[in-house]
């Protein structure tokens, strides 16, 4: 009887120690801790991103006192606008090509620094990558001050050479030109150092082995550089298409979306209509229209990652 009396009592200690056991082992666990410790960061994106981006979702259906819901006309009074794919169009020329002659000369430059012996790399690591560390604001001043009609060095130096002034911010063309030109100065150096930072994971064996086998100096670049280099290739790719698109402070400092609103991007226009024109739901509308750009950029680089990591 005394056994029976007492079993109750046992069960109930065993329970809240296989519960204390299970807890301690799930925090032991490698997933839960971290987990936990990236929790702040998570919920600091949830905070600063994730927020802003549905209540911008909420502002692109209301009209612009923000009184009444309007479903997707603001989307519709957009499409019907020049001016939308003009800027659409821009957005494209400016984002694409930027990024193509920031790949083309950061591996370019990447090559050349990791040619040099290692005592004099730290140094031209550190004066590459000047402009990018320059807080871009600061810099595209800088290059206003070089543009400007009045006393433009660019134009000092032309003079030189019989070359009449150009209208480096003033003509639709030229100015698309100096925009694209200041991004390439800004974003080259990250593309440099990402690069280079491939090229030394390269093996120099495969090198050698090439070399054996008769492959010149191109030959080496495509068959052995370019297939090592493919991944970081797609991901710097795909990040500075993103950073580009979504581009600011450059296009507003030295042309703010003209003359005509040819110079202007998604980011500036967006600007212009919601804050300056005082129609956020507007502003917010043109804003989204980069996610479907950028997803589908983003599906077609990271799905081709993907395949080759499979494939390895």
């Amino acid at each position: 009887m005394a056994d029976v009396a007492l079993q109750p009592d046992t069960v109930g200690t065993a329970q809240p120690a296989r519960k204390r056991s299970g807890l301690q082992k799930a925090l032991k666990r490698k997933s839960t801790a971290a987990f936990l410790m990236t929790l702040p960061l998570i919920v600091l994106i949830a905070l600063l991103v994730l927020y802003p981006a549905v209540y911008s979702l909420h502002l692109a259906t209301l009209n612009k006192s923000m009184q009444r819901f309007v479903g997707l006309g603001n989307f519709e009074f957009l499409f019907k606008r020049d001016t939308f794919w003009l800027v659409v169009k821009q957005s494209c020329i400016f984002a694409i090509t930027a990024v193509l002659f920031k790949a083309l000369i950061g591996f370019i430059v990447a090559h050349f620094v990791h040619n040099i012996p290692a005592k004099g790399q730290r140094k031209w690591r550190g004066m590459l990558l000047v402009p990018w560390v320059i807080p871009p604001a600061m810099s595209t001043l800088a290059w206003l001050w070089l543009f400007d009609p009045s006393y433009s060095a660019f134009n000092y130096t032309l003079s030189f050479f019989g070359i009449g002034p150009i209208p480096w911010t003033g003509d639709a063309d030229w100015a698309r030109f100096s925009v694209i030109l200041v991004n390439v100065w800004y974003g080259a150096p990250f593309f440099m150092i990402m690069y280079l930072a491939s090229l030394k994971s390269v093996p120099e064996q495969l090198y050698e082995a090439a070399a054996i086998d008769g492959a010149n100096w191109w030959q080496r670049i495509w068959y052995v550089t370019l297939p090592m280099m493919r991944n970081i290739i797609a991901i710097t790719t795909l990040f500075s298409l993103i950073v580009t698109f979504a581009n600011f402070d450059i296009v507003r400092i030295l042309t703010a979306g003209g003359p005509l609103d040819h110079t202007h991007i998604f980011a500036t226009w967006a600007f212009r209509i919601g804050i300056e024109g005082s129609d956020i739901p507007l502003g917010a509308s043109v804003s989204l229209f980069m996610v479907p750009i950028l997803a589908v950029a983003a599906i077609f680089i990271l799905r081709d990652v993907n395949k080759r990591g499979n494939e390895a």
